[in-house]
Formats: structure tokens, C-alpha cells, sequence
């Protein structure tokens, strides 16, 4: 696939007197690359990169970022035109595919994935050997790890056909497996999908229809969650979409693949970022305790930080959050819920953002976490589930990119490199001699 990069150029290394030359390429968008795959055959020496901050590990047509500019790309589509115009499963199509659905092409994709809601039977018995306080995270890694075996008729990664089968299966069945994890955790029954009702609803329905009576998703709530589906989508190679493709990199399974996914975005640096800004939330309290938590904020002695302003990725307002606000109030004047205390902090702290000249100019504006974080509340879910909603979604991009690394000829097993610092080579001492 290096092939469909423009080659701009050449980069010379120079060590002990001699130079090698490599090739530059640039791509669509972006800054150039160095292709320095051939770095220790020719010169014997690495390159030291912890985290992979300054290193493409693959090259991919899916997701484009620019964090200065403020910009996210879907396939090359701006992320607010998709997600005000699409519902997840078109953006789902698109991502898979590289093209947005015609008509009787994107019927046959919804029909497919309807047609995969349910999950065998037997699957239910793996909620019974969870305790009821377990955290839906870890029930989500288990079960989502255990489809190969109720599923390995779609675990041959060879097979066009069964890749196909195992990519409709997980889209389908995820929202299935995440709203049983959240039934599970409150005691209630599960509730079986309806193929008459679109994705977003019918999670919904899962989740919050009992037996006694049952559930009709508010438009205006299920928009805004289709919103977050969509805005959680893809984000390039973040933590958990390069642990997908490390581990299908050896030729795992796609559920197994998956389910190191789900792992590596359950850690709060990755995924728990919406959660943490709620708490921070509840931290606070109260709005006249605003201005005491905003001077620690701004003191770079004090360890407090305002979860869910500014961003790692964008520099500039992160385009997610543009959609996402809008979404949030009109979840909040729809439900009528802007007086609770805990939303009311959130809407103070908002406005502060957007004002004080210390957030402005330090460009810390209210990002996605904080404003999906509010929603999800207000929605009606716990804390504990906002990182499952983000699997959920997350598990379009994680299949698309590992779709993406497996017909890519130039894939290999990932293998990085490390630094020794250890002790030097020593002779093995008989332990009546060791001396501490």
C-alpha cells in the first residue's frame, strides 16, 4: 500500500561517516512520512520513540486528524456533516466500505445487521458468572472475548466471506451485549432486540424497557445518542485501535481482537475520559463552589485539573464537541432536567470556559467528554456504562481498521523495538557463592 503515497523525496542518516538515504512520502493530508523500515539493515541502529507519538505504525485511508486545525475526517467527509446528516449505521457503512451506501445498497447493509441482533443462547449463562457489582467493562471483555466460540464458523481471517460475516456479526450484536451488561448490573431481566426498530433505538429499548411495560425512544434522545455513536466512531490510531491491530497483527480472531480492544479503552486514560469529567461534576458540588475549583485550576502548584476541557489530540476546539453541545442542550430542554445541581455545574463551568480569558487563550474549551459525559447522564445512564456506550461505538472503527490491516500487503507481525538498560552479560554465579 505504500504505493498510493507520493514519494517528495529522500531524508539522509548519517552515523561514524556514513550516509544512507531513505525515501520521504507525503500523503493526502498530513505531514510527510520517513520510511525507515530498512534503518537497521542498513545502518544497525533504531529509532527511540516511546508511546509511537512520532511514529506511523501503518497506513490507512479510514480517519484523518489534524489537532491544530481542529479538523476530523471520516473517509475523507468533515465529522459534523456526517453526524448531522447520517445515522450510525450509513457513517457504519462508510467507514467499512470507503463510500457512503445508494439506496438498495444501504438496505441490504441495515437489513444484515438486524438480521445479526440477537446472540446465541447459551451466551447468556456467561452473565450469571459475574458478580452483580461487577463493573460492565469487565463483563464486556469476557463475553465479547468468548463469541469465537459460539461463533467460529467466522474466525477463518482468510476467508473474505467469514471476515464479512464476523464484521456484520460484531456491529449487530454489540448494542445487544452492552445493554444485557447494563440489565445485568441492575437486577432487571434482558430484553430482546426488535428488528423493526433503527440501532440507536432499539439500544435503547434494551436498556430501559422492563416487563411491565415498554419503551419508546424519545427522537430527540435518540438522535443525540446516535450523535455520540457517531463522534466515537474512529479517531485514527489511538491506544485501542493500534491494540486491535497488534493483536490481529498474529493472525488472532476478530472477536479476540476486539475484546483487547474493549481492554485497552476501559483504562481512564483512554475511555474513562467522560466519566471523569462527571465526577469532577460531583466534585465540585455546587455552582457558588465554582470559582474556588477554577483558581485551582489555574494555579500550576495545585494538582486539580478540569476534566473534559482541552484535548491531547486538538490543539484548537475539537470538532466533536461542536456537534455534541448542540446535542446536549436540546437533550437537556427536552427532558427539562437543567436544574439539577449536578447539570447546572456543568452549564456554569461551560460558560466560564468560553469566557475567561485564561481558557481562551490557553484554548481549554469544553470538549467531547465533557458535553457526552452531561448527555449520557441525562440520558439515564451510570457512570459506569458511558465506556461501554464508547465500545460500542468504537467497535466499527476498531473492525474497519482491522479489515483495512488485513488485506494490506504490507502487513506484518508488530514487533517494536526496546532500549536495553539492563545489566551487562554475566556469568551465572552457583548459589553457595552469591553474596547480596
Amino acid at each position: 500500500m505504500i504505493s498510493d503515497l507520493n514519494k517528495s523525496g529522500t531524508v539522509t542518516f548519517t552515523r561514524d561517516g556514513k550516509s544512507v538515504d531513505f525515501p520521504v512520502y507525503t500523503a493526502t493530508h498530513g505531514p510527510a512520512v520517513f520510511d525507515i523500515r530498512s534503518l537497521y539493515k542498513k545502518t544497525g541502529a533504531f529509532t527511540f520513540d516511546p508511546g509511537f507519538t512520532s511514529t506511523a505504525s501503518c497506513e490507512s485511508k479510514i480517519t484523518f486528524i489534524d489537532g491544530d486545525e481542529g479538523i476530523l475526517l471520516y473517509r475523507g467527509y468533515p465529522i459534523d456533516q456526517l453526524a448531522e446528516n447520517s445515522d450510525f449505521l450509513e457513517v457504519a457503512y462508510l467507514l467499512l466500505n470507503g463510500e457512503l451506501p445508494d439506496r438498495e445498497t444501504r438496505d441490504r447493509f441495515d437489513n444484515s445487521i438486524t438480521m445479526h441482533t440477537m446472540v446465541h443462547e447459551q451466551l447468556k449463562n456467561f452473565y450469571s458468572g459475574f458478580r452483580r457489582d461487577a463493573h460492565p467493562m469487565a463483563i464486556m471483555v469476557g463475553v465479547v472475548g468468548a463469541l469465537s466460540a459460539f461463533y467460529h464458523d467466522s474466525t477463518d481471517i482468510n476467508d473474505p466471506k467469514q471476515r464479512l460475516i464476523a464484521t456484520h456479526r460484531m456491529i449487530a450484536k454489540m448494542p445487544t451485549i452492552a445493554a444485557m451488561a447494563y440489565k445485568y448490573s441492575i437486577g432487571q431481566a434482558f430484553v430482546f432486540p426488535r428488528n423493526d426498530l433503527d440501532y440507536t433505538s432499539n439500544f435503547m429499548r434494551m436498556c430501559f424497557a422492563v416487563g411491565a411495560e415498554d419503551y419508546e425512544c424519545d427522537k430527540v434522545l435518540c438522535d443525540a445518542l446516535d450523535k455520540i455513536f457517531i463522534l466515537h466512531m474512529d479517531h485514527e490510531q489511538n491506544a485501542s485501535t493500534s491494540t486491535v491491530r497488534l493483536a490481529g497483527s498474529s493472525g488472532a480472531n476478530p472477536f479476540a481482537c476486539i475484546a483487547a480492544g474493549i481492554a485497552s479503552l476501559w483504562g481512564p486514560a483512554h475511555g474513562g475520559a467522560n466519566e471523569a469529567a462527571l465526577n469532577m461534576l460531583e466534585e465540585i458540588g455546587s455552582v457558588d463552589r465554582i470559582p474556588e475549583f477554577i483558581e485551582r485550576a489555574k494555579d500550576k502548584n495545585d494538582s486539580f485539573r478540569l476534566m473534559g476541557f482541552g484535548h491531547r489530540v486538538y490543539k484548537n476546539y475539537d470538532p466533536r464537541a461542536k456537534v455534541m453541545r448542540k446535542a446536549c442542550h436540546d437533550v437537556l430542554d427536552a427532558l427539562g432536567v437543567r436544574e439539577e445541581p449536578l447539570l447546572q455545574v456543568a452549564m456554569e463551568l461551560e460558560r466560564i470556559a468560553l469566557e475567561d480569558e485564561y481558557f481562551v487563550e490557553k484554548k481549554l474549551y469544553p470538549n467531547i467528554d465533557f458535553y457526552s459525559g452531561i448527555t449520557l447522564r441525562a440520558l439515564g445512564f451510570p457512570t459506569d456504562m458511558f465506556t461501554v456506550l464508547f465500545a460500542l461505538a468504537r467497535t466499527v472503527g476498531w473492525i474497519a481498521q482491522w479489515s483495512e490491516m488485513i488485506v494490506d500487503p504490507d502487513q506484518k507481525i508488530g514487533r517494536p523495538r526496546q532500549i536495553y538498560t539492563g545489566e551487562a552479560k554475566r556469568d551465572y554465579i552457583p548459589l553457595d557463592k552469591r553474596r547480596l
